[in-house]
């Protein structure tokens, strides 16, 4: 096919030209970066939006906040009506700060309700959000959304793994919302200090954060662990709230929050719409966040779309980063793709992942708390899925970082200056 046409056109237009006639007239960024370039008129068509309307970066967003502390100039309204703040997690460049009016939180609070009755959350469950909420804005949300749908809900902040799994478990909860790694975590902390999970309650667990939720190997890995519950991902940014849900007729893949944004899936390099059932760039549009608006904001997630009910769906998830991918010895590597193959084996508990190109042929070396008969087998499974020779060495059980929120396995050895 020669280019994607959004599922309901007309209804997705409507919604953009709303969008830029309430923007453009007051927000001073997207009025500056719209008129040097000429685009004072609403696009008629998604095709002319598409091609006039160039897309926003993080970097352009970086620049505005440090040019104009603290917040920026995304702002469609004066500061008075703003009345919340929050901040990106800074995993991939500079933080940014991002404002919401009241408006626009009710609004992404009602996306999140929609990812909790997906997976079938609703008033007789507890839920126990097992992580201290901090400025990011995705754990605020999923508590209030919660709280709308009739959930008891509990936060989990400033306490041990282990007094966690024992509120958890004493208390009934039904529910969990955390990392993938968070998760087995738990898991691992219940073995070592002799709690039966089989006692839980737990019937969901709502994971983000990483890209794991949606890769099978790591999924029944957190289901293994937690009898009776069943895994749901989903996923969303600080930027743009939460964008997608994972529906229990369609497991393993992430469905578009199509009320909320217009999606476009982009070849990185050129920009131009990729193909049905070709990997691309998500790029997204905000619907109903006006007070701080994304148009055309470029993701950097990696998606594999396909139609399902009128809107997109992600097979596979979100597949990682564009900016992740290393290139070693000519293969791209993904940290998605090297967590499938780990997570395939159940002796492996953590791991990390050492890229070294201080060597004149970059390598690629992973430390695993598992024996050195698994270690072994892991190196040979790595070599058959991704074509690519690593190291794999035992450590002992304990001895790597343990990751309450997004971990970080990947580290880099640079050249000597």
């Amino acid at each position: 096919m020669s280019h994607q046409r959004q599922p309901e056109d007309a209804a997705a237009l409507e919604a953009i030209r709303s969008l830029l006639g309430d923007v453009l007239p007051t927000n001073p960024f997207y009025g500056r970066k719209y008129a040097s370039v000429g685009c004072s008129a609403l696009p008629a068509s998604l095709d002319d939006f598409r091609t006039r309307f160039p897309p926003t970066t993080k970097s352009e967003l970086v620049a505005d906040q440090s040019a104009s502390p603290p917040y920026g100039s995304n702002l469609t309204f004066p500061l008075t009506a703003y009345t919340r703040c929050h901040q990106t997690s800074g995993t991939h460049g500079a933080p940014l700060r991002w404002l919401d009016t009241a408006e626009s939180w009710s609004a992404m609070t009602d996306a999140w309700v929609e990812v909790l009755r997906q997976a079938e959350v609703g008033p007789g469950d507890r839920a126990f959000f097992p992580f201290s909420f901090g400025p990011f804005l995705g754990f605020w949300l999923a508590f209030e959304a919660a709280q709308r749908l009739g959930v008891l809900s509990l936060s989990g902040g400033g306490m041990s793994s282990i007094l966690r799994l024992r509120v958890l478990l004493e208390q009934g909860f039904t529910v969990m919302c955390c990392t993938p790694t968070y998760a087995l975590h738990l898991a691992e902390t219940a073995r070592a200090e002799g709690v039966d999970l089989s006692r839980s309650r737990v019937r969901r667990i709502l994971v983000a954060g990483e890209p794991g939720g949606s890769q099978p190997t790591v999924r029944a890995r957190i289901e293994s662990a937690w009898p009776g519950a069943r895994v749901f991902d989903h996923h969303g940014m600080t930027e743009t709230g939460p964008v997608t849900f994972e529906s229990p007729e369609l497991p393993g893949s992430l469905v578009l929050l199509d009320a909320q944004f217009h999606a476009e899936i982009l070849d990185p390099q050129t920009l131009a719409p990729v193909p049905e059932g070709s990997r691309g760039e998500l790029v997204l549009t905000t619907l109903k966040r006006i007070g701080s608006p994304l148009i055309r904001y470029r993701t950097g997630d990696w998606v594999l779309p396909r139609r399902w009910r009128g809107t997109w769906a992600f097979e596979g998830g979100i597949l990682g980063r564009v900016d992740d991918m290393v290139v070693i010895r000519g293969v791209n590597l993904y940290p998605s793709a090297v967590e499938a193959v780990v997570r395939s084996l159940d002796a492996v508990g953590e791991y990390r992942v050492t890229i070294d190109r201080s060597l004149d042929l970059a390598a690629v070396s992973i430390e695993a708390e598992a024996p050195e008969e698994t270690c072994r087998e892991l190196a040979e499974r790595l070599h058959g899925a991704l074509s690519l020779r690593m190291a794999v060495t035992s450590v002992p059980t304990g001895s790597l970082p343990r990751f309450e929120l997004k971990a970080k396995r990947w580290r880099f050895v640079q050249p000597s200056a």
